[in-house]
């Protein structure tokens, strides 16, 4: 199961409903929970900025009996960084993607329990190789 928050809060906005908080993630949170009650894997594509919308995750694993791996991607260049976010291409209908300063000016608490995943300098192959690697059961 493959929970993309910007996907879900886009619905959202589809259907009428003023996003400006946690709503998505909390949406993608019940989500996650009922897949994992059917013994479903998940991966929930997020930001995950904040301390609160992070701990949602912990709390599911932990009422589930998941096992929780978080794996925050980084782009340490700057310049490749603001590359890729002005290059991207919109894939779901009516989204409107982020700006450089939109990036730049984005509420973020740093992420102390993830593994860090730095993409800088890597193809989309590589970095998807090494997130499916960390997140393997051995």
């Amino acid at each position: 199961m493959h929970l993309r928050i910007d996907t879900i809060e886009q619905a959202m906005r589809d259907a009428g409903q003023t996003v400006a908080g946690p709503e998505g993630y909390l949406l993608a949170r019940d989500v996650a929970r009922e897949n994992l009650r059917l013994c479903l894997p998940v991966i929930v594509d997020a930001v995950n900025p904040i301390a609160y919308t992070r701990r949602l995750w912990h709390d599911v694993a932990a009422g589930t009996g998941a096992r929780l791996v978080e794996i925050e991607l980084v782009c340490g260049n700057s310049t490749e960084h603001r590359q890729r976010v002005e290059s991207r291409t919109v894939d779901i209908d009516g989204f409107r993607l982020p700006t450089w300063q939109d990036v730049l000016d984005r509420e973020y608490e740093p992420w102390r329990t993830a593994e860090v995943v730095d993409t800088a300098g890597t193809s989309v192959a590589e970095a998807l190789a090494e997130v499916v690697r960390r997140g393997r059961l051995d």
